[in-house]
Formats: C-alpha cells, sequence, structure tokens
C-alpha cells in the first residue's frame, strides 16, 4: 500500500481537494474557489500561518532539499516554482521554528568560522501574518513562472514541520559541498621536492 508521500513527485494540476485545502487559508474560501471555478488559470495571494506555513528557498537548492526529502526522507507536502523560488508548504508554525533551529545547529546563513557559512542560504520563512502567491489550480501560462511541481491532492495533505526541513536543508548542503582530498595550499608551507630523495 503507497500513501501520496512515498510518490515520485512531478507537475500536476491541483485537485479539487487540493484547491479547497489551499482556499481554506483564504479569509473567504468560497470567493476563492470561485476565482479558480472563473478562471483556472488564476494565481492567487493567500495568508500563511492557519493552513500551512511556506518555506521559500533559491530554485537550485530548493530542487536539492526536495530531491533529499523524496530520496531519504518521508517525501514532501506540496511544492510550488514562483519567480526563480521553490516554495516548501509547511506545518504551522514551521515558519517561526525553522529559523531558530537552523541557527542553533550553526547552519544559518551567519553560520560559523569553521567552514560551514553559508552552507545553507538564507532561506525565507512565511508565516502567520505573511501572505505567498500560490500558482494556479490549473497549469498558467508558461511565462508566468509560476507552478506546481508536486501539487496539492486532498483536503489535508501531510505537511513536513521544522524539522524535516532541517534535516532537509542540511542534506542538501553538505550534498552541495565539493570535498578534496587534497589540504588547501599552506602558503607559508615549505615545498620539499620528494622526487630528490634517496
Amino acid at each position: 500500500m503507497s500513501s501520496t508521500r512515498n510518490a515520485t513527485p512531478h507537475v500536476s494540476d491541483v485537485t479539487s481537494d487540493g484547491a479547497a485545502w489551499l482556499a481554506s487559508a483564504s479569509a473567504y474560501p468560497r470567493s476563492t474557489l470561485a476565482l479558480w471555478e472563473e478562471r483556472p488559470e488564476a494565481p492567487v495571494v493567500l495568508p500563511c500561518g492557519s493552513a500551512f506555513d511556506v518555506v521559500s528557498a533559491p530554485a537550485i537548492f530548493g530542487r536539492r532539499m526536495l530531491d533529499r526529502m523524496w530520496d531519504d526522507g518521508p517525501g514532501s507536502g506540496p511544492v510550488a516554482e514562483f519567480r526563480g523560488r521553490m516554495l516548501l508548504f509547511a506545518a504551522p508554525g514551521t515558519a517561526q521554528r525553522l529559523p531558530s533551529l537552523l541557527e542553533w545547529e550553526e547552519w544559518s546563513a551567519r553560520g560559523r568560522g569553521d567552514g560551514r557559512t553559508g552552507a545553507v542560504p538564507p532561506l525565507l520563512c512565511h508565516g502567520g501574518g505573511d501572505a505567498v502567491t500560490v500558482p494556479a489550480p490549473a497549469g498558467g501560462p508558461v511565462r508566468s513562472g509560476a507552478r506546481w511541481l508536486v501539487a496539492p491532492d486532498t483536503r489535508m495533505p501531510w505537511l513536513p514541520g521544522p524539522e524535516i526541513l532541517l534535516w532537509a536543508a542540511v542534506r542538501a548542503a553538505r550534498s552541495a559541498v565539493r570535498i578534496s582530498i587534497f589540504p588547501s595550499a599552506d602558503q607559508d608551507a615549505k615545498v620539499y621536492d620528494v622526487s630528490r630523495r634517496r
């Protein structure tokens, strides 16, 4: 028996149940659904904090996070791409907690002096009091720069919490680091020609 969390992510349209879940974030869900019935290709601005929070990552890093979540983890909730950023829909409260977890683990954008500096790019966390533009339920025009990578398909989708997104961000950062077996050259080090040994 397979759950939706374990399915491979793919681009698709939002189902009617998924649209109802998205609209539930709005102060006027019926108006939002009516708008989408009239114009299914229209993106909409929705408030965060009640039905979902959103973690916005730069596109390439966000894709790495998404890959980690699907390859090694529990999968993801809905995920959209909007204007060069990856929007990872998360459990309410994640936007408040994730930055402090990154800071505590010393993986924030400020990083630390021994090499983690900048390993996780700044993640924009949208929670209570914030709003995000979500792509249209039915694929909009390509030029809009908005599309669903993992479309909402139920009225109660599984949403990752801050710990899972922390795990995915750290894994994505580690996978982006190139490891060399050769230490960096020390400018003041003496160089010895070992070929001249007897």
